[in-house]
């Protein structure tokens, strides 16, 4: 079996995204990227139907005559290592809670037991596909945040994802650490960006993108709202990138595209904790998650 790429997979709570990934170079191969929008909360095997052809299109356009293995990231609660969904009252994959999700690609694709599919955090693929972008990262420690409807996280150090040790928030999640009168992702998401807006102004909106084209406009309690956001991160980041002795610090998911009013809050707060880090933001999140989905089976 050729050994240099492998199915690439990023399944979210309302999209799956394949492509072909040369894992030798780290490049998705022309052509094989594929993205269909689904409902979640289909029976299992209407979700899986879907699934399936999504990744054989991807297999079909890329020309590749075989592939390694599957790499999916997957959103929590999951048991990575055995494929087990533990997803519950998230308004998403309701039929799917407790079933092998290894399985049922192993049915849907015909593939046989001894084949390898092998899953990862969505946040912690984001993060390796951002170190695994640039080699020069795989001497470095890199802590990565995706923000968006929640708060993930990951620490990687030299192209390793670090869940123990003090260094560490418990799991290396940080969306639940104590913040404020709640946890981080109360402040540190698209509810937290909502619940600053209306705070400030007193007015409801339906999502952040409204905030965002608010922004754009130069509504100065919009601008105020991403800024509070900013200063919220870094307060929540500072003790565990000085803890974990970050090198550099990559800020992706769908919200760092406002980055331009997010950084100022940040950078401010950064400044005044004394820290010193080199701050990115992903360009291409997609990309990024299913490089790094990849990258498991990059030393096989």
């Amino acid at each position: 079996m050729n050994k240099e790429y492998a199915v690439g997979i990023d399944i979210g709570g309302t999209h799956i995204t394949a492509a072909i990934i040369d894992i030798a170079n780290m490049k998705v191969i022309d052509q094989s990227l594929q993205k269909e929008s689904f409902d979640s909360n289909l029976p299992v095997d209407e979700v899986m139907h879907i699934w399936g052809k999504v990744i054989r299109t991807s297999i079909e356009n890329s020309k590749v005559e075989a592939v390694k293995g599957l790499a999916v990231c997957m959103p929590g609660p999951f048991d990575y290592t055995n494929g087990l969904c533990w997803i519950k009252d998230q308004s998403k994959y309701e039929h799917f809670y407790g079933l092998n999700v290894r399985h049922l690609f192993q049915g849907t694709l015909d593939l046989s037991g001894n084949f390898p599919i092998l899953f990862e955090n969505d946040a912690v693929c984001f993060g390796k596909g951002e170190v695994f972008k640039d080699a020069e990262n795989l001497s470095k420690k890199v802590m990565a945040v995706t923000l968006g409807t929640g708060l993930g996280a990951c620490f990687i150090d030299k192209g390793v994802s670090i869940a123990v040790g003090e260094c560490v928030p418990a799991d290396g999640e940080i969306y639940n650490l104590p913040y404020k009168e709640g946890m981080a992702e109360d402040y540190v998401s698209a509810r937290g960006l909502l619940g600053s807006y209306k705070t400030l102004s007193g007015k409801s909106l339906p999502n952040g993108l409204e905030v965002y084209n608010l922004a754009l406009d130069g509504d100065a309690i919009a601008i105020k709202a991403f800024e509070q956001l900013g200063e919220d991160l870094a307060s929540v980041v500072t003790p565990w990138l000085e803890k974990f002795e970050a090198d550099s610090f990559v800020i992706g998911g769908k919200i760092a595209n406002a980055s331009a009013f997010i950084l100022p809050g940040f950078n401010k707060k950064m400044k005044e904790a004394n820290v010193e880090i080199s701050v990115s933001i992903s360009t291409d999140n997609e990309v990024a998650a299913l490089l790094g989905a990849a990258s498991m089976l990059y030393t096989l």
